[in-house]
């Protein structure tokens, strides 16, 4: 544990603005430091454990993080929720969480493990004294109710929640609200629920993701000459395939139930390629993560699934003439003038 002594990390703004969202809906004061990060791509640990802890002590209700965490959005987890969103049962998305999930909440890195017929996700790294409990319990809150929004029509069943810290007087509300054996003082802070539970399945059309999808697609579809049914569903193949790292003309033609062959005549008719549809479909979506200043230029690229930031980077400059950076900057001068 030595290397985690002088430990701090860094969180994704957007907890900045799910904390803020929260103190506004409850008539709070906003404080000049909750003010100031609400600008910020990412911010210091210590600094959200500092804003949780002045919330705690001006409220001094129990369980505030689990309350804190009913106000979740999908915009306050950013990268996250475009890709979980998009995947298919709660097992994909929690794949995706534990390898995405210090881009959110870098205090606490993620840890999944087997135990015989369960599957525990904890928060085992960190030092005891760099936690609270209301830091822990929107780690694991926020989490849970992201992913129970998510589900389609069931809801998440979990089999024990562990804190690290001293158990409140009122373990009944913890127990309430995770449906679940809430235990305090344990060595981990964790969530653990039956692995049947990985391949429940997730909402369909989520209407965050599916307006972007749509908006998207037919945008696309405005710029061709004859567009048809086919094109339409080829373009939402391939926006939710580049989220899933599925992009190839492989898995998109037997999406739609095609061989590769049949989709390149298509294609061919059509007078382009896959490959320059694909990136068209970047390009688009490329310019919307851009306008959301709490994606950085890494997470975007991630977005659409290039290897490296740099190759984003060189794509974006041929499409546009411009780096991503100078897009950013210029943008709001561009709709402005709209």
């Amino acid at each position: 544990m030595h290397q985690f002594k002088d430990y701090t990390g860094s969180v994704y703004g957007g907890l900045g603005h799910l904390l803020y969202a929260y103190s506004q809906a409850k008539g709070l004061a906003i404080s000049e430091k909750l003010e100031q990060v609400q600008n910020l791509e990412r911010f210091d640990f210590c600094l959200w454990r500092e804003l949780l802890t002045d919330v705690d002590q001006h409220l001094k209700i129990p369980a505030l993080g689990l309350e804190i965490a009913e106000y979740v959005q999908p915009k306050h987890l950013g990268i996250i929720a475009y890709i979980a969103l998009s995947c298919n049962t709660l097992g994909e998305a929690l794949y995706r969480y534990h390898d995405l999930h210090r881009l959110i909440y870098d205090g606490s890195p993620l840890q999944a493990d087997m135990l015989g017929d369960y599957l525990a996700i904890g928060w085992g790294s960190v030092p005891f004294h760099l936690t609270t409990q209301v830091s822990n319990e929107i780690a694991i809150a926020v989490m849970f109710q992201f992913l129970k929004h998510s589900m389609e029509f069931e809801d998440i069943h979990i089999h024990e929640v562990h804190f690290t810290h001293p158990a409140p007087k009122n373990v009944a509300l913890y127990e309430q609200y995770f449906h679940c054996k809430v235990h305090f003082s344990q060595p981990v802070a964790q969530i653990i629920l039956p692995v049947a539970e990985l391949a429940k399945p997730f909402r369909q059309g989520d209407q965050t993701l599916q307006h972007l999808l749509m908006q998207q697609a037919q945008a696309l579809l405005d710029k061709l000459p004859n567009s048809t049914q086919l094109d339409e569903r080829l373009q939402q193949a391939i926006l939710t395939g580049l989220q899933k790292n599925l992009y190839q003309i492989e898995p998109i033609a037997k999406q739609l139930s095609m061989s590769v062959r049949q989709l390149q005549r298509h294609l061919q008719q059509q007078g382009t390629t896959y490959q320059q549809r694909m990136q068209e479909v970047r390009h688009l979506l490329a310019e919307q993560y851009l306008k959301d200043r709490h994606l950085s230029l890494q997470e975007i690229a991630l977005l659409l699934s290039y290897s490296e930031q740099s190759a984003f980077q060189r794509a974006f400059k041929k499409w546009t003439g411009m780096t991503p950076q100078q897009w950013r900057c210029y943008s709001p001068i561009k709709m402005s003038m709209r």
